[in-house]
């Protein structure tokens, strides 16, 4: 037997999660010295810093002055069932899904909100017919996490849509281009392409999400953290940095942090760019690896952020399905082993296989040294399976 020679240099930084993600390049825990850790974060300079992030965050992604944006508890997540617990409920939906987490959203609006929907699905690696109704509402993820294929733009939304449409966009905020005009409620969370920390999330309501928040009462119970109106009005704290519960001020200032050095690589266009040729890293050696695509199925909806990868290689192809789980379960533990990659096994809902990282905070040299080791690993793999 061969023995399977290993590269000889490894990614300086070996951080490929998809979430929590890679830190900003040169981050290191004395970024978060200026915390202002010991005091209420509705004193005075509390409540400046969280007003500080909600207008960086609009200056950078370019979000309308007369859309509200909130700092919220629970993260992506939170924000997400926040607006559709206080928003839907007074027209018929079509919600989109094509991965898990787009999965989560249908089970809670018609198996926990009961609401009549139409399901609109597609498999791991494609999209749905995008068609939004002009008359309902419309739920929807820009960027599937996992499976790596995202929205290629807002043009199957109608402009003069009576509806309002709710966006998942936590691995598509600082790393794509979102038409705000065709968004009405959005969220994020700071893990994602910032590489923040967990645990907060970001709602953005456009006027048209407010007028639906102030002209509608839905008839279950409310908790407290989903609570946006009081009298009929929309609480403006909320989206001026008095937040509903009390958040981490620690992870304020790195989200803070994460946003100045966003404005110093060029702002979103440079954020774009960076994630932009680090999937371009990817796609050369896949051109050339002989075993290995893009589980995204059009170049159009491949996601420059989770890059997923499917095994093409027919050896592979002829396993079961367990098999195949365990050979890429065996890849990513090897490279987690030697320290060159960590945390890119598959989701586990979704199709075995590999699952990268590229949002801006990734460096395309470290990438690029990845490369080498994805073929090693995969040569290692299927030779021990073969002997």
């Amino acid at each position: 037997m061969t023995e399977v020679k290993q590269p000889a240099v490894r990614p300086a930084r070996p951080f490929f999660s998809s979430g929590p993600c890679a830190k900003r390049p040169g981050w290191t825990p004395e970024a978060l010295n200026a915390a202002l850790v010991g005091r209420s974060h509705r004193s005075k300079p509390g409540k400046a810093r969280l007003k500080d992030a909600i207008e960086k965050t609009r200056k950078i992604l370019g979000i309308p002055a007369d859309y509200r944006i909130g700092i919220v508890p629970a993260s992506d997540t939170g924000a997400m069932e926040m607006a559709m617990w206080s928003m839907l409920g007074p027209l018929e939906i079509d919600i989109f899904a094509w991965e898990s987490f787009g999965e989560d959203w249908v089970t809670d609006t018609v198996k926990q909100l009961k609401l009549k929907a139409t399901v609109h699905k597609a498999g791991y690696g494609e999209l749905p017919e995008l068609k939004a109704a002009k008359n309902r509402d419309t739920v929807f993820l820009w960027n599937g996490t996992t499976s790596g294929v995202k929205v290629p733009n807002g043009d199957w939304i109608p402009a003069d849509r009576d509806g309002i449409t709710i966006c998942d966009a936590t691995s598509a905020a600082f790393a794509m281009d979102l038409p705000w005009d065709k968004l009405d409620v959005t969220t994020f969370s700071w893990q994602k392409v910032l590489g923040g920390e967990a645990a907060h999330g970001m709602l953005i309501l456009s006027p048209n999400a407010v007028a639906r928040l102030e002209a509608y009462t839905p008839h279950w119970p409310m908790p407290k953290i989903f609570r946006m109106t009081k009298g009929g009005k929309v609480v403006e704290g909320i989206f001026e940095g008095e937040t509903i519960n009390t958040p981490s001020m620690v992870a304020v200032e790195d989200y803070l942090d994460a946003l100045s050095w966003a404005e110093s690589v060029g702002g979103l266009k440079g954020l774009i760019a960076r994630s932009n040729a680090n999937l371009a890293v990817l796609d050369a050696w896949v051109q050339k690896s002989g075993w290995a695509g893009f589980l995204a199925k059009d170049l159009v909806s491949r996601s420059n952020t989770s890059v997923c990868i499917k095994i093409t290689d027919p050896w592979f192809q002829g396993l079961s399905d367990e098999a195949k789980a365990d050979a890429a379960k065996k890849i990513a533990s090897l490279l987690d082993k030697e320290g060159v990659a960590l945390d890119i096994a598959g989701y586990r809902s979704a199709p075995a296989g590999l699952r990268i990282w590229c949002g801006a905070t990734v460096e395309a040299a470290d990438l690029e040294a990845l490369t080498p080791w994805l073929d090693w690993a995969w040569a290692k793999v299927k030779e021990t399976a073969a002997a």
